[in-house]
């Protein structure tokens, strides 16, 4: 990096609210324990209100995601550093949660896999990584690309979207400036502006946790129009182990109010499915009914239940 263009980062950096300085915050390193916590979490109270005011913004970007995705998209996470592994924790949290397939929600974090337990210098700098990662997906128009970035200028992160935009993807801006270059280079911008950090330019506490929040509304909500869910409950959940078996037949319950002896016999003859279970309790149909209703409907369980009931005379 050449003096004038550190300079001129040094300059920037400094405009940006993430990274400015609380004076009132100068002799945390001097006060009790207890004092510190109750600051930082004082703080933190600015972070579900500075979200509130981006709700329209992030319900418009669900409503253009789910469709795409409906039709076989993916949404695809992509950042450095902090944000880079909020979003593979995101993408990795979907499939147990609501039973999709691992290539249906993707975390891109530049420097790789590596970078996920590691700083790998250059890489949130490097937009060729960013085309490349992007490049190996094939991208098409039902794909939505999210670069999260709480500058909003991170290169890999913009690079990302703007490649993704060129591809004809649905792109998405996710950054905790106002006016930020993601924001403008994204067909959704969602900016979070959370003020300057505890810890001054340390963004993965404010800025990170409503990177967080975002990302679960990204995630879930578009879940939820996809009929991954009935009502709150989460009844494409992949029971692999004890307690989510045990789970599974809670949720039964709580969406049927069969018998435990009922629910037992729904999932086995449903071979554990809790969605097809229920279907199979609701609407005394058998299993092999039940999947087919599932099918026909696209898995959208209220769908498949309002499709078996009897005509009304």
């Amino acid at each position: 990096m050449n003096d004038d263009h550190a300079a001129s980062l040094r300059s920037h950096l400094g405009s940006l609210t993430t990274e400015g300085f609380r004076p009132d915050l100068a002799d945390i390193d001097t006060r009790p324990t207890l004092d510190i916590a109750r600051a930082m979490n004082a703080g933190d109270q600015a972070v579900p209100a500075a979200v509130a005011t981006q709700l329209p913004r992030i319900a418009a970007a669900i409503d253009a995601v789910a469709p795409r995705m409906a039709r076989g998209g993916r949404l695809v996470y992509a950042g450095a550093g902090t944000a880079g592994r909020l979003g593979v924790l995101d993408a990795s949290e979907c499939p147990p949660t609501f039973n999709a397939d691992p290539s249906q929600v993707v975390g891109l974090i530049a420097g790789g896999q590596d970078a996920l337990v590691n700083s790998v210098e250059g890489a949130e700098d490097s937009t060729a990584l960013a085309h490349a990662d992007l490049k190996a997906l094939e991208l098409t128009a039902d794909d939505t690309v999210v670069g999260v970035s709480a500058s909003g200028r991170t290169p890999y992160a913009l690079a990302a979207v703007t490649y993704a935009r060129e591809a004809g993807a649905l792109t998405v801006g996710i950054a905790c400036n106002p006016g930020s270059a993601l924001a403008a280079a994204a067909d959704h911008a969602i900016e979070v502006v959370v003020g300057p950090e505890f810890i001054t330019g340390s963004t993965r506490l404010k800025s990170g946790t409503a990177q967080k929040l975002v990302l679960n509304m990204l995630s879930t909500i578009t879940m939820i129009r996809l009929g991954k869910t009935y009502g709150n409950l989460m009844v494409d959940v992949r029971a692999t182990n004890d307690k989510l078996r045990a789970r599974s037949h809670r949720l039964v319950a709580l969406a049927t109010g069969a018998s435990d002896e009922e629910i037992a016999a729904a999932l086995a003859a449903t071979g554990g499915e809790v969605k097809h279970a229920i279907l199979v309790l609701l609407a005394g149909v058998d299993a092999p009914t039940a999947a087919r209703l599932l099918a026909d409907h696209h898995g959208h369980l209220r769908a498949a239940l309002a499709a078996s009931a009897p005509p009304t005379p």
